[in-house]
């Protein structure tokens, strides 16, 4: 049976890195995981990972992040807003009907 091996997470990300690089040129996962020597499940695994999933950001994706969130609590307002006089119309509606 193999010796389990831990790779470190400087490890990993170096693997990864190499791993994309011969992905975009077309290589087969079973070929990649072979030259980082690694399984095809660990790979996989280490793809899925939150660490992998959220690489260092740049400036721009820091930027267009704030935009939406800004758009974001904007549209929340509009929604609000909007619910507020749904509910006023609805209530006068309703004190109308009540009269007539």
């Amino acid at each position: 049976m193999a010796k389990k091996k831990r790779h470190s997470r400087a490890e990993i990300a170096t693997k990864l890195v190499q791993a994309n690089e011969m992905a975009t040129q077309g290589k087969l996962q079973s070929e990649i995981a072979r030259a980082l020597g690694v399984s095809v499940m660990t790979l996989h695994r280490w793809r899925k990972a939150p660490e992998a999933r959220e690489p260092d950001r740049t400036r721009g994706a820091d930027d267009r992040i704030a935009e939406l969130q800004l758009e974001n609590s904007r549209l929340r307002r509009l929604v609000t807003d909007l619910l507020l006089e749904k509910v006023k119309l609805e209530e006068a509606a309703q004190s109308q009907s009540s009269v007539a």
